[in-house]
């Protein structure tokens, strides 16, 4: 609730920023003062915590498990993290914000905008055209820009990393679009095909762009250069760096920190306390593994806990017409990250400092 609380006034402060600056017109952009503002908002509120829920769920069993002050690494907010993994905050609540826009545009939710059908009828390939009611992607991709990115006031490398890094997630919502398409002929023969784009599954992108952060590029920049803040040398140590850059591509700047121990100053909780996976179905091998990753890589042994979990079983229908269950309880083990001795805690560290993440 913090998070969300947090998000809104930011919102507001960025469009009170907009209000007072040429660059950022708001008749550029169709919009006409508050009412627009108000259409949009909630929008764009819902858009960025789909994106941090999508954060949460990537990170789950992680070091770093995105937590609520994973919301405030932007550089408004003077902090000025640019590690890899505030590269992927930019990037999926970027791409929630544009993904929510463009659905509720869908959805007929704004008055200022519909379906994008700029190509309908064009020939898209052999046996289909173009038609029906894609996703107007170009305007959530436009009014989430005017949104997110007027979080960077700054204009050194900092900033010039989130705004790309926001591009990149936009991007991503782009990328993963699906073509859909429905058959027409007769006696349902589908000799011809109408096709439209829409948005995916944004469970897809936040895979997609996971598998970015784990591509992620360090920019190896000129710190001699760079200490020259917004300098022309500056800028063009940021613009030669860049250069190299691909658009899709994250990119951060620093090392992560050491994510296994507690730093309050940085909001990180450490990992001692939390829940890793040794048993249970469907587990893929990066769940499996939690317990080694969180634990024992950062000196905290497994501990199991037995807790009682309560559920509906044994139900049944009733005529008519009710379905009566019985409670049950069942005792499930799970398993905590635990302090264990100091001399082994402090040895198993040593010994896997290397891993950071």
């Amino acid at each position: 609730m913090r998070g969300s609380t947090f998000l809104l006034l930011s919102i507001m402060g960025i469009y009170g920023a907009i209000l007072n600056a040429a660059a950022w017109s708001v008749n550029n952009f169709l919009m006409t003062g508050p009412k627009a503002y108000l259409t949009y908002s909630s929008s764009v509120a819902a858009g960025a915590q789909s994106g941090m829920e999508e954060c949460k769920f990537q990170f789950g069993w992680e070091r770093w498990n995105c937590p609520e002050s994973a919301l405030q690494l932007s550089t408004h907010n003077r902090l000025r993290s640019a590690t890899r993994e505030t590269s992927f905050v930019h990037a999926i609540s970027s791409a929630g914000v544009m993904y929510t826009l463009t659905r509720n545009c869908s959805l007929g939710d704004f008055e200022s905008c519909g379906c994008d059908d700029s190509r309908n009828g064009r020939v898209g390939g052999r046996g289909w055209v173009w038609g029906g009611c894609s996703d107007n992607v170009e305007f959530g991709e436009r009014i989430s820009k005017l949104f997110v990115d007027a979080l960077e006031t700054g204009h050194d490398t900092r900033a010039l990393i989130n705004l790309h890094n926001n591009e990149v997630g936009r991007l991503a919502v782009k990328a993963t679009m699906k073509r859909a398409c429905k058959c027409h002929g007769v006696s349902g023969s589908c000799s011809i095909q109408t096709c439209w784009l829409q948005l995916a599954d944004f469970r897809e992108i936040g895979n997609y762009l996971k598998m970015k952060y784990d591509q992620a590029h360090k920019l190896e920049m000129d710190k001699r250069r760079m200490r020259a803040g917004n300098s022309a040398d500056s800028r063009g140590a940021t613009a030669e760096t860049f250069h190299h850059v691909h658009s899709t591509e994250l990119v951060f700047l620093e090392d992560s920190p050491d994510y296994c121990t507690r730093n309050a100053s940085l909001g990180h909780h450490g990992t001692e306390g939390r829940e890793c996976l040794q048993t249970g179905k469907n587990l893929s091998q990066w769940e499996r593994r939690s317990c080694r990753r969180l634990c024992t890589e950062c000196g905290l042994k497994v501990e199991e806990r037995r807790t009682e979990v309560v559920s509906s079983c044994n139900c049944k229908f009733h005529w008519c017409c009710t379905v009566r269950c019985e409670q049950c309880r069942q005792l499930v083990a799970k398993h905590f990250c635990a302090r264990r001795d100091a001399a082994v805690a402090n040895h198993t560290k040593r010994r896997n400092k290397g891993h950071r993440r």
